[in-house]
């Protein structure tokens, strides 16, 4: 045990958690529970140090069993508490909040004000999580009153970081500067320890904020932020700990990046590096990697850059979900923290592409960019979805390597200077810079979608030629070179928030010259043709108002046209429970599921679900339920999800509609973006099925198109409001 806590405090964890193990072991082996459950305790600290979240879970939850074995309700409460910290780092705020808040009850009633205190201020960093500043920083009050009674100095010195922390959100600089100050002289009387070196990396990171909010004083919390990385780094190496060194050296490298010395930064963030490399951190190494490509790009050496910037990719994928950490396990929002570097390196691709001559010499540089858009948009989905949905699907499926000569794929690419269009054609890729930002096109985006559902009138019209114009025009002699028919799209941002089919070319409507197709990326991607004599198709729906929600009528003409298609009768209101359906699935081998019901999809993946008679059926459910499928030789064709709607305007809720089928466990979805409870929809979707059973030779995507434009065609129906919402999702043959 004194071995394992040595090591970790010298930044050391893998041998920490080696050690702990062992303790843990030979307490078992002697019966003595309690002590068992206090190893078992400290490896989920070095587990959670290492951003190892899962096996920090495993083994609080044995530990938990033991405290109950043992009848230790303070070790329970400690165990709970623990058990939150881990759920917060992991970004599972929900699970944080309960197991927290239930820990701090149980230490209440024992009068455990050091446990209060720990959970106080885990309370606060969750409160900032979620954006909630003002009460984060009444808590970390809280907790630093509790830690004073207690005496326990360092969670106090950290209680006072995390005020100022909340401070400066607030925009209450002097207070958080006097908080830092304060924690600054209390830390400098600790001995020197892992906690010292991180704590005066945190107080140097909150000077370098204030920087720009406190007038006169940024000369001096520019020196102030400099020393202190420089003491933390001595203290690191003092301590054996080259995992804080890294941290040291790398943030001194950001302060000589921030004030363009490129030449003196580079140094320390080689130095940042090699001690990274040294302690075998990963989740410290593609940061100094990530900022060595950013100083070769800004010192002009592109080669090297891109050498650099592919290192810190590399270095990320095995860990990229753990690394959306800040410091104090506050979760960083994806776009924050990893978004960037994929970006960064497509840019520089792209660039290294425009600056070489001749298409077989730049176009390698293309497909690394494609590559890494690819990549992104993988981890993109792993974040929203915080599960192994991605891998597992990743692992079956064979890579798209040709394209049909019927089939484009674009990637329109937002960078703040530009957007850029690469489009996968039959021989090859191609290239298209626009001069337009990704806040102008993000504002037209946002436009367009608020007007689309207008019905009764026609302004949407002016932003669908204007996108056309962006994003499709300048493709149309590169597309034109070839009988394309289908059109699959990549998109990014805010282009997951609207259906390019209705973009509009001066004359008619992309979806008249185009099958379009949405896919989260190629890579995710399953790409077989559906087998029509194998259609067996499940049906359910809501047409009954339930849980508060409106009733949908249309949805009877819907279920009636799939039954008349395939002769099977619907699971329908009464009938149409989360049950029945997990039953039906478990027992059937469909390879259509139609869900016709009101559902959300939300920026949160726990706050999205589809509504059922009785319940609300979670991502999570709907994954169990098709889940189903997986053991069987072939996976679910089609999820179909109509009168669905996505938030208006979030993007990241629309990324949970495109992950729909990944998530599912299906190779194909077909949803609205918005609700339409209409007879337009039942129409549609009825036409989409027809056209899917009359013609064999017709994919997925070319039987939406038919269906979308025999609206169109209805003088009744041909708005955008009517039609557009369908998108197909994911596999398009």
């Amino acid at each position: 045990m004194q071995q394992g806590g040595q090591s970790f405090q010298r930044g050391a964890f893998e041998q920490a958690v080696l050690k702990w193990k062992e303790a843990a072991l030979v307490y078992e082996r002697e019966g003595k529970v309690v002590e068992q459950g206090q190893a078992l305790m400290r490896l989920s600290q070095a587990y959670q140090a290492l951003g190892q979240h899962r096996k920090a879970l495993e083994s609080l939850e044995l530990a938990l069993a033991l405290a109950r074995q043992a009848d230790d309700r303070r070790q329970f409460a400690v165990i709970m508490a623990r058990l939150g910290q881990v759920y917060l780092a992991a970004g599972q705020l929900e699970a944080a909040s309960q197991m927290l808040h239930e820990a701090l009850g149980l230490a209440k009633r024992l009068e455990n004000a050091g446990l209060s205190a720990v959970i106080m201020n885990d309370l606060g960093i969750l409160l900032v999580s979620q954006q909630q500043y003002g009460d984060a920083l009444k808590t970390f009050e809280e907790s630093l009153s509790l830690a004073q009674t207690v005496r326990n100095q360092p969670l106090a010195i950290r209680a006072r970081i995390n005020m100022a922390k909340a401070a400066i959100q607030l925009g209450r600089h002097q207070e958080a500067k006097e908080w830092l100050d304060h924690a600054l002289a209390e830390l400098q009387e600790l001995d020197e320890s892992h906690d010292k070196a991180y704590g005066l990396i945190s107080i140097g990171l909150g000077y370098q904020d204030l920087r720009g909010h406190l007038g006169k004083l940024d000369e001096a919390l520019l020196l102030q932020s400099a020393k202190l990385f420089r003491e933390a780094t001595d203290a690191a190496q003092h301590l054996g700990d080259p995992r804080a060194a890294s941290y040291g050296w790398g943030y001194l490298g950001r302060l000589y990046e921030i004030e363009r010395r490129y030449q003196e930064a580079l140094p320390l963030t080689h130095r940042a590096v090699f001690a990274a490399q040294l302690a075998s951190a990963p989740e410290s190494l593609y940061r100094w990697q990530w900022q060595t490509g950013r100083l070769l790009t800004a010192l002009g050496q592109l080669d090297d850059a891109l050498s650099a910037y592919s290192l810190a990719v590399e270095t990320l994928q095995p860990i990229r979900q753990e690394v959306a950490l800040g410091s104090e396990g506050i979760h960083s929002s994806f776009r924050e923290t990893i978004r960037p570097l994929y970006f960064e390196l497509a840019d520089l691709l792209l660039q290294r592409a425009a600056l070489t001559e001749g298409q077989q010499y730049s176009e390698p540089y293309l497909l690394r960019a494609r590559e890494v858009v690819e990549l992104l948009k993988a981890a993109e989905l792993r974040d929203y979805f915080r599960d192994e949905c991605v891998d597992a699907l990743q692992a079956h499926i064979e890579k798209l390597d040709l394209l049909s000569k019927t089939t484009a794929v674009l990637y329109p690419i937002l960078f703040p200077d530009r957007t850029e269009l690469l489009v996968s054609l039959p021989n090859g890729m191609a290239r298209v810079a626009v001069p337009v930002t990704a806040e102008r096109l993000t504002q037209e985006v946002r436009a367009f979608r608020h007007l689309l559902e207008k019905r009764t009138t026609r302004e949407y019209l002016p932003h669908a030629q204007q996108l056309y114009d962006w994003l499709i025009r300048p493709l149309e002699p590169s597309l034109a070179a070839f009988p394309i028919d289908t059109l699959v799209v990549v998109p990014d941002g805010s282009l997951r928030t609207i259906p390019l089919s209705a973009l509009h070319d001066g004359k008619q409507f992309l979806i008249s010259k185009y099958a379009v197709a949405t896919t989260p990326g190629l890579n995710l991607t399953d790409p077989r043709p559906l087998r029509r004599d194998r259609v067996k198709v499940l049906s359910a729906g809501l047409t009954e108002g339930v849980q508060g929600y409106p009733p949908l009528p249309n949805v009877m003409t819907e279920l009636r046209a799939l039954e008349t298609l395939y002769g099977r009768p619907p699971l329908l209101n009464q009938a149409f429970r989360s049950s029945s359906l997990e039953k039906e699935m478990r027992e059937q081998p469909f390879t259509i599921v139609h869900i016709a019901t009101h559902g959300k999809f939300e920026s949160r993946v726990e706050d999205t679900f589809l509504l059922t008679f009785d319940d609300k059926l979670t991502m999570n459910r709907l994954t169990q339920a098709v889940g189903f499928f997986r053991f069987r030789d072939e996976p679910l064709e089609l999820l179909t999800l109509s009168a669905c709607e996505t938030a208006v305007g979030d993007d990241r809720a629309a990324l949970g509609l495109a992950g729909v089928a990944i998530k599912a466990g299906a190779r194909s979805a077909l949803a609205t973006l918005w609700f339409i409870n209409d007879e337009a929809s039942s129409r549609l979707v009825a036409e989409f099925y027809q056209q899917l059973q009359k013609d064999p030779s017709a994919s997925k995507a070319v039987a939406l198109q038919r269906a979308q434009v025999t609206l169109i065609q209805d003088p009744a129906y041909r708005h955008p409001s009517y039609w557009a919402p369908f998108l197909l999702l994911n596999n398009w043959l």
